[in-house]
């Protein structure tokens, strides 16, 4: 059974950053694409970067040259930098796992940011 645990959410200003974690449980971690979707109130939720299991990464447009996905293959972790964050970035965050078409997600993390 697989876990995803995010932490690192918060407030902060407009311009700030922050940095999001997620800890997954289980031993497909190293085989499985990972991703950071967030939603937003009254908003559908949307993929906002992903990371294959060697290091490829994809980016939502909105996010491209601040938004920076990381991950460690033996640590089973994946970040989300976050960088000169705007208004708009206010969302709950979730981790996702997907593992040849099997997908797990963690319960999400806040971030609120203040203009």
């Amino acid at each position: 059974q697989v876990q995803l645990v995010e932490s690192g959410g918060g407030s902060v200003q407009a311009g700030g950053s922050l940095r999001l974690s997620c800890a997954a449980s289980g031993s497909i971690f190293s085989l499985s694409i990972m991703g950071w979707f967030r939603q937003a109130a009254g908003n559908q939720r949307e993929l906002v970067a992903r990371i294959a299991p060697y290091g490829t990464t994809t980016y939502a447009d909105s996010v491209k040259g601040r938004f920076t996905i990381s991950r460690d293959n033996a640590q089973n972790t994946v970040w989300l930098q976050m960088n000169s964050l705007e208004f708009e970035d206010t969302a709950v965050y979730y981790c996702n796992l997907n593992h040849f078409g099997s997908a797990y997600w963690g319960k999400g993390t806040l971030v609120t940011v203040s203009s």
